[in-house]
């Protein structure tokens, strides 16, 4: 069967690209900020409130167990920053307890409902670790909804968020109120997650959140095209996790969508321009190069201005100051200063520095001088 032409994979599909975009797009600045396990402790403090709207209700419907989620995830961050601002409690130390302590509320409370002798609590424990395959029609609509309304607080907020995000004591002194800023950006986070529960589940939504922004943020230095990387990974992961979950048997759509950000990030960590390990590792293998050449260069400086014959015995003196077993790579950087221009050879084993060597040595500050002892 074409997954492409299934209607549930279409469905699917399409709600998990628009979790992926609009979670992307918010996370940028839950990362900048340095509040990523925020998505994680109001992720987790979720599953209570959705425990305490079907207990309170009695049923099982899918709005207000929403409507428990955002509860809890509005009174888990409220917790959080009053535990900071009235003690001396650290902020990422306040997330940890407040996490541990409403998920630990929350399954609790979930081993109490799964022992209610009726049926009314089968499948809630999809929250927990997603089920998105179950996503229906109208369920895309909302997520299309939440979106929506993300992306237009992103553009129409931009500003105050960026300001935020960057510099809060240089917004409080333009007249901003950052309290309002960080409710505003904890409404949205807490709004973005508890719609991505039924996708990827209490557990992975962090992922969602974070993983994203981490990917995105290895590639630029500019905060809009971080966005709208983020955005474009979180998108993708989410068409690819489904379209992977939907042709491997019994495989769930959370964890692929996650894994699938996970290969995003590892990709960008590695390969990603300036910030990458590999072009850093290549960075560093060429400036221990320019160290090497520029090495090579001062000693001939130096044998230039000891010497009345400059050429004299150059390439011995050089040798003997390193090991036996580097004596061919330092030859090698002659032939190289050589073809820079920056030295020349007299005769068989026998080098001088040139002007062109001198002048470099001045520029990068090696020595003071210039145009000494023309060549």
């Amino acid at each position: 069967m074409n997954v492409f032409s299934d209607y549930t994979t279409q469905i699917v599909a399409l709600g998990a690209m628009l979790l992926g975009i609009s979670a992307g797009m918010l996370g940028s600045f839950v990362v900048l900020k340095k509040e990523a396990l925020v998505g994680d402790a109001i992720s987790h403090s979720a599953l209570p409130g959705i425990c305490l709207a079907f207990m309170a209700f009695g049923a099982k419907d899918t709005n207000l167990f929403l409507f428990g989620a955002v509860a809890a995830g509005l009174l888990s961050i409220f917790v959080v920053k009053t535990v900071v601002k009235y003690s001396k409690i650290k902020f990422d130390s306040a997330l940890a307890i407040i996490l541990s302590s409403f998920f630990g509320l929350g399954l609790v409370l979930m081993t109490y409902i799964q022992r209610i002798p009726n049926s009314n609590q089968a499948g809630m424990e999809k929250f927990i670790f997603g089920q998105a395959s179950t996503m229906l029609k109208r369920e895309v609509y909302e997520l299309l909804a939440v979106g929506v309304v993300l992306i237009i607080l992103i553009i129409l907020f931009w500003k105050e968020l960026k300001l935020y995000v960057f510099n809060p004591e240089y917004a409080d002194s333009l007249g901003f109120s950052t309290r309002k800023i960080s409710f505003l950006l904890s409404a949205m986070t807490v709004l973005a997650v508890v719609a991505g529960l039924q996708t990827v589940g209490v557990i992975l939504m962090s992922a969602m959140l974070v993983s994203p922004a981490v990917g995105a943020r290895q590639w630029t230095d500019r905060l809009s095209i971080m966005v709208l990387l983020a955005g474009i990974f979180g998108g993708l992961s989410g068409l690819i996790g489904t379209l992977i979950s939907s042709s491997v048997r019994n495989m769930p759509t959370g964890p692929a969508i996650v894994l699938v950000l996970s290969i995003f990030v590892l990709i960008s960590l590695v390969f990603a321009p300036n910030r990458g390990l590999l072009w850093r590792q290549i960075r560093h293998y060429q400036n221990v190069k320019s160290i090497g050449r520029d090495k090579v260069l001062m000693n001939l400086y130096y044998l230039s201005r000891q010497h009345e014959n400059e050429h004299a015995h150059a390439i011995e003196a050089i040798c003997m100051s390193c090991d036996k077993k580097i004596e061919k790579q330092y030859r090698q950087i002659l032939e190289k200063l050589v073809e820079m221009g920056y030295a020349a050879q007299a005769q068989k084993d026998c080098y001088v520095i040139t002007t062109e060597g001198r002048n470099h040595l001045t520029e990068n500050g090696l020595i003071k001088e210039a145009n000494y002892g023309l060549l």
